[in-house]
């Protein structure tokens, strides 16, 4: 496995040296909207600590990951009163990962509402207003 990029994008958000919405953190967590939305309120939650991925996170990393992600799941849900919710997390390029620290997308969704194409830059004021909405919800 390749060595953990500290010059990766998130790892740059976390330093605070590339602008994010910040939707919520804690020691050990960071919760924050995705820029190019697959769906209203889509988020990504990561570990403050490095690492590329479930294949090399620690334990630890992932009980903290999953505690933001099932709280950001639940809020998302909350306020967009989404039918349920998809969480999304890919492990190295062949699985799909292309930021490599460690991420899960939380994605609110309807029933026969599909997802939005990836790779389509949103509009940054509606993320800032979903960003405000989730945060209510919490």
């Amino acid at each position: 496995m390749a060595d953990y990029d500290p010059d990766n994008i998130f790892a740059k958000i976390l330093r605070n040296e590339i602008p994010s919405t910040r939707v919520f953190e804690d020691d050990e967590t960071l919760a924050f909207m995705d820029i190019m939305p697959r769906s209203d309120g889509h988020l990504l939650v990561i570990p403050k600590s490095p690492c590329r991925n479930v294949l090399d996170a620690t334990p630890e990393q992932l009980v903290a990951v999953m505690k933001t992600v099932q709280k950001m799941a639940q809020a998302a849900k909350a306020a967009f009163d989404a039918d349920g919710v998809t969480i999304q997390q890919f492990n190295e390029a062949a699985g799909g990962q292309e930021v490599f620290h460690l991420h899960f997308h939380v994605l609110p969704r309807y029933e026969d509402v599909s997802m939005r194409p990836p790779g389509k830059m949103g509009d940054f004021d509606q993320i800032a207003q979903h960003a405000e909405k989730i945060k209510a919800a919490l």
